[in-house]
């Protein structure tokens, strides 16, 4: 049995590391893709965690299934396919370490999931079942998505998701509009940022995460706010919480991925439903995300930038109160 399997892209992202002569950025490659990232902090912060997704039969394929083992994930979800090459996104930094992205994904191996290959044993295993709606972008893996959905559902399964908004990835604004919204009427938790509720309905955090409770059926919401911290609630509570201060961040890519799969870990390990939880527990569990979220963006990737836990423990002392 698992705690958490997730679907969606399994990747390399390739950050940039300095420039040649002639201009062009020297890159390193790391093993990202958000539901991995999200998995990796889920498993590092003591949960087991499995995933379901597609890459190709590729060294960088072949790269990733083995990291996901190396970081404690159930690898019998993953299809190697030798028709498709795997998934590349690359990356430009900014001053602050924010990014932006251009992906090689016409298609990638993520996007050709096919619904008859769902692991159904996997999501049976369960406890919550976690995706992103990068897997709704195109078909077959949109198919395969609502499918695995559907038998989360059916075996009373949580349901998570981080939006995860990626424009480029999509054929117009519309469209992602569309998928997000009905996401977001399938998940129980909810991980969205500040960014994505302005793009969905030009509205604070606040409001959004009140929007999501009342009219979308939601019971756990966290509304990130970037480097100023988290507002999260449930139907009876709700906190702000601020990011540790003297972060400096290099590279943020992740650091949302990861701020998500540290709060499954520390709402799983109270044993509680959303609903039960008191405003010191949410505090407490947005607390330990928004540190490890920081501490990540203090390296390059995803899966890689996961911080150790007695890291994070001494990081808390460093959130304002």
């Amino acid at each position: 049995m698992y705690d958490v399997v997730a679907l969606g892209e399994l990747l390399i992202d390739f950050a940039p590391q300095s420039v040649n002569e002639a201009g062009y950025p020297i890159l390193a490659a790391n093993p990202g893709g958000a539901p991995a990232n999200f998995l990796a902090a889920v498993h590092r912060y003591g949960c087991s965690a499995a995933m379901i997704g597609k890459v190709g039969d590729d060294m960088f394929g072949r790269l990733l299934e083995n990291t996901l083992r190396e970081a404690g994930i159930g690898t019998d979800g993953i299809m190697v396919d030798p028709g498709c090459f795997t998934t590349l996104a690359f990356v430009a930094l900014d001053a602050s370490g924010n990014r932006d992205f251009s992906f090689a994904r016409k298609p990638g191996a993520d996007t050709c999931l096919r619904p008859e290959e769902i692991n159904e044993a996997l999501i049976a295993s369960a406890r919550v079942f976690h995706f992103g709606t990068l897997s709704l972008t195109d078909e077959p893996a949109t198919s395969a998505t609502r499918r695995a959905i559907a038998l989360a559902k059916q075996g009373g399964l949580l349901v998570s998701l981080d939006p995860n908004l990626r424009r480029p990835l999509w054929k117009s604004e519309a469209d992602a509009r569309a998928a997000i919204e009905w996401s977001l009427r399938q998940a129980d938790i909810v991980k969205i940022s500040d960014e994505e509720i302005d793009f969905m309905w030009g509205i604070s955090p606040e409001k959004g995460a009140r929007k999501l409770l009342d009219e979308y059926g939601a019971s756990l919401v966290y509304a990130t706010l970037g480097p100023k911290g988290c507002h999260a609630a449930t139907r009876t509570h709700h906190v702000t919480v601020a990011c540790p201060e003297g972060i400096r961040a290099i590279d943020t890519t992740g650091a949302g991925d990861i701020f998500g799969g540290s709060a499954m870990s520390r709402f799983l390990s109270l044993g509680k439903a959303p609903a039960a939880l008191s405003e010191g527990e949410l505090a407490e569990i947005v607390c330990f995300a928004c540190a490890a979220a920081s501490l990540s963006t203090q390296k390059h990737g995803g899966i890689s930038s996961v911080p150790a836990p007695e890291d994070v423990a001494r990081c808390l002392e460093r959130i304002p109160r």
